[in-house]
């Protein structure tokens, strides 16, 4: 009995997979096919840290009420600043933002 439902599942996947297949095939062609397509943003560049420097200095922060905006320790930004350490992941998306729109960090 396991080995019949193991079976069944098994086509069931295959199933599953050949129909997604066929569908981004029909996607890629340009057919109309009833798909979530999510777009994903690339990664943000690597600021430089007179950059750093100029978006915090742009919100008249220093540097531990930036941290604070950031929530990140005021270390990490005089590290940036300094150019010893780079900002990671999230704090470097933030900072992508604060450089678009400055105020974005005050309304939060």
């Amino acid at each position: 009995m396991a080995r019949l439902q193991a079976v069944k599942s098994h086509d069931v996947i295959y199933d599953d997979m050949r129909q997604s297949l066929a569908d981004a095939l029909a996607y890629e062609r340009g057919q109309k096919v009833d798909l979530r397509v999510t777009e994903i943003p690339a990664p943000p560049k690597i600021l430089k840290p007179r950059e750093i420097r100029h978006i915090r200095e742009s919100l008249h922060a220093s540097q531990a009420v930036f941290a604070h905006f950031l929530c990140v320790s005021p270390k990490a930004v005089q590290s940036w600043e300094q150019g010893s350490r780079r900002p990671q992941s999230t704090a470097l998306r933030l900072l992508m933002i604060a450089k678009k729109n400055p105020t974005a960090l005050l309304q939060s």
